[in-house]
């Protein structure tokens, strides 16, 4: 038995620390606030990411990105400070650069002799999928680290070993170059059924059984209709999945027709004050232009 640890129990951290702890039977936890349904229904609470890392094989990280990883990492308390002999199997579940995870496992390899060993798995399906246990799971990294992330996170959804490590942060980049793109196709076309009079309710459940129908709209339908963009995946984290996508196109010598665009759309829903919105805002922010 591999033992599993998880820090970042955000809204898509807790609901993937549920169907671990079901599936596993056991799930190592710390965070900044209490948890006590999880801690009521099995898991094992630490007192800090030290005494977290020194009860674990393995540790799942669904943080927002790898600063805030790296002020986990070091210190009195942090997670370099528990790692035992063994080892420790660290997954990066950030939406992250492909080149900064590369960095760090280089540099994490250094440092412990090897015993910290890196995986990256970004995640897709939104919170929806979180709590469904439907979740897309990019994996990068060692063919027998990928293997073991694989049978570890299996509960959470579908995770498939996509090549070295940072191949699941290419693969989520591109993920994200075509939610943006279509959310923000979602919005623009909104705004002009609405103001042309059509009933917005009518036209998606039409249109959404042909080739414009899409996960996303199914998602996403009742807010571009009523206008909710209160937050579920927030816009902003968009301009950071963007520059990412554009990281990789530098580093592959492609150049991009679509991409500049939305960087630049979404660097304007940031600039305009909607980034901690849902990314439907894109209808709000079409018809404010």
């Amino acid at each position: 038995m591999t033992s599993l640890g998880i820090i970042g129990l955000g809204a898509m951290g807790a609901p993937m620390a549920r169907h671990l702890l079901a599936h596993h039977g056991s799930l190592s936890i710390t965070a900044r606030r209490p948890q006590p349904d999880l801690v009521t229904a099995g898991a094992s609470w630490a007192d800090s990411p030290r005494e977290l890392a020194a009860s674990v094989d393995a540790l799942l990280l669904m943080l927002p990105d790898l600063p805030q990883l790296e002020e986990l990492l070091s210190g009195d308390d942090g997670i370099l400070a528990g790692v035992r002999d063994s080892g420790l199997l660290l997954m990066i579940g950030s939406t992250s650069s492909a080149t900064g995870v590369r960095a760090l496992a280089g540099r994490l390899a250094a440092e412990t002799d090897g015993r910290v060993r890196v995986v990256d798995c970004p995640v897709s399906g939104g919170e929806d999928g979180a709590a469904a246990g439907t979740l897309s799971i990019m994996l990068g990294g060692a063919n027998d680290d990928a293997a073991l992330a694989q049978s570890l996170l299996a509960p959470c959804g579908t995770p498939v070993h996509l090549g070295p490590l940072g191949a699941g942060q290419v693969a989520k980049a591109c993920n994200q170059m075509v939610v943006s793109a279509t959310i923000l196709a979602l919005g623009e076309a909104t705004v002009l059924a609405d103001r042309s009079g059509i009933d917005l309710e009518k036209m998606w459940g039409l249109l959404s059984g042909g080739y414009a129908g899409s996960r996303l709209l199914d998602s996403r339908r009742e807010k571009l209709v009523t206008g909710d963009d209160s937050p579920s995946g927030v816009a902003k984290y968009m301009v950071k999945d963007l520059a990412s996508a554009a990281e990789i196109a530098e580093a592959t010598r492609t150049n991009p027709a679509l991409l500049p665009t939305l960087r630049a759309a979404f660097d304007e829903i940031v600039s305009s004050g909607l980034g901690d919105q849902d990314i439907a805002v894109t209808r709000r922010f079409v018809a404010e232009r």
